[in-house]
C-alpha cells in the first residue's frame, strides 16, 4: 500500500468509496434512513470534486486502486477517514491515521481532533484518542450520533 497526495483524477473514485463505505456500515449502528442522510444516493460527484480539491486528502492506494482517504485541516481537525468497504479491518485506517499524525507533527501541530462515527470509534480508541463527548447531529431529517475525540501529539 502506498499513501500519496490526492490528485484531481481521484475525485470520482473517492466519492464512490465514501458512499459505498457509509452504506456498508452495520445497520445495528445506524438505520438505513440515517445512512442515506449521511450519504445520499446517488452521490453528488460535483460537490465531492470541489470538496476534495479544497481538502486535498491523503490517499491509500493498492496497485492503482484507492482503498482509503483521510483529510487534515490546518487547525488539526481530521475531517474524514474512510476505508473502502472491501478493505476494512486490514490496517488501512490505522496506517492512514499514523501517516496523518506524522504529517501533523512535522507541521508543528500539538493536537488533533475529530468527530467519529460509532463504526470508527474503536479505531480511534485503539490509537489513543480521548473521547470528549457524544454529539447528536441533524442531517437531512435524521439524527446521527458521533463522538468528539482528541489526541495530543508527542514531540
Amino acid at each position: 500500500m502506498q499513501i500519496r497526495h490526492y490528485q484531481e483524477a481521484d475525485a470520482r473514485e473517492i466519492t464512490t468509496l465514501f458512499h459505498d463505505s457509509v452504506h456498508a456500515i452495520d445497520r445495528r449502528l445506524y438505520t438505513d434512513q440515517a445512512l442515506e442522510a449521511w450519504s445520499p444516493t446517488p452521490p453528488d460527484y460535483e460537490h465531492w470534486r470541489a470538496r476534495l480539491t479544497l481538502k486535498k486528502p491523503f490517499v491509500a492506494d493498492i496497485n492503482g486502486q484507492i482503498v482509503g482517504f483521510i483529510e487534515l485541516d490546518t487547525d488539526g481537525h481530521i475531517d474524514c477517514l474512510y476505508v473502502h468497504k472491501d478493505y476494512q479491518r486490514q490496517g488501512i485506517g490505522q496506517s492512514l491515521l499514523k501517516h496523518l499524525c506524522d504529517i501533523a507533527k512535522h507541521r508543528g501541530y500539538e493536537r488533533l481532533y475529530v468527530e467519529v462515527s460509532k463504526a470508527a470509534k474503536p479505531l480511534f480508541d485503539a490509537l489513543g484518542f480521548e473521547t470528549l463527548g457524544v454529539n447528536q447531529i441533524e442531517r437531512r431529517g435524521s439524527v446521527l450520533t458521533n463522538f468528539s475525540m482528541q489526541y495530543f501529539l508527542k514531540p
